[in-house]
């Protein structure tokens, strides 16, 4: 897909803006605005915010673009001096914008589920209703998206949970949980990037750097990536 210029994004006609109003901005600070797609936890939403920033890469005005969950910060290099036309500007990129699906690697994560590491897994089958050994066959059976990278250094929002698995991020989170820690947090998945306090819900652990800052690539996972958990032992 061809990167549009600044000057090829035209303010949408009024039946288009009406249409792509749902997406919500908002400012951060005085250079920056959040568009935040419609709906909720959303691949096809989230495929239009990646297509949406290979859209604006090529803006002058534009410094830094930052993909986030459904989410997209727009980090203009100055002021800009009208706010409508910036408003009506995102709007047209937005309606512009096709769902793209980034042709991101395959990432097997060997995953040793229950045992000491998985101090949720019991609260997880309480809310599901579910066996331990059932959460495990559909936390793993899963295949998952990455959506965006934030958090922690190299941590990953993952997209793909089994919608019945979705579990509330606990109320008064683990201190100390360890890195590697496989996670579910209300309707997404995740892997711990580093040790320390966290909200999520533990039902395994995998020896793995998700984030190695002396390595060429620093983080393990990246945007559009697809993730698979494979049981290298299960521990009930």
């Amino acid at each position: 897909m061809p990167v549009m210029s600044h000057s090829d994004i035209q303010p949408a006609s009024a039946p288009a803006l009406a249409c792509s109003s749902a997406i919500a901005l908002s400012t951060i600070g005085a250079r920056a605005w959040l568009v935040e797609a419609p709906g909720g936890f959303d691949l096809s939403a989230q495929r239009r915010i990646w297509s949406l920033a290979r859209l604006l890469q090529a803006d002058e005005a534009v410094e830094a673009l930052i993909p986030g969950v459904t989410n997209l910060l727009v980090l203009f290099r100055h002021i800009p001096e009208d706010e409508a036309a910036v408003r009506a500007s995102l709007h047209a990129a937005w309606d512009q914008a096709q769902a793209i699906s980034p042709q991101g690697k395959l990432i097997e994560i060997p995953v040793y589920y229950g045992g000491e590491h998985a101090t949720d897994l019991d609260a997880v089958c309480c809310h599901t209703g579910f066996s331990a050994r059932e959460v495990v066959r559909r936390h793993h059976q899963s295949e998952y998206t990455v959506f965006a990278l934030g958090s922690a250094p190299g941590f990953g929002y993952l997209h793909g949970l089994d919608p019945q698995l979705a579990t509330p991020r606990k109320k008064v989170p683990s201190l100390s949980m360890l890195k590697g820690t496989v996670t579910i947090g209300g309707a997404q998945a995740g892997v711990s990037a580093l040790t320390g306090p966290n909200g999520w819900n533990a039902i395994g652990f995998a020896e793995l750097e998700v984030f190695d800052p002396m390595a060429e690539s620093p983080a393990l996972m990246a945007p559009g990536d697809r993730i698979r958990f494979l049981p290298q032992r299960i521990e009930l």
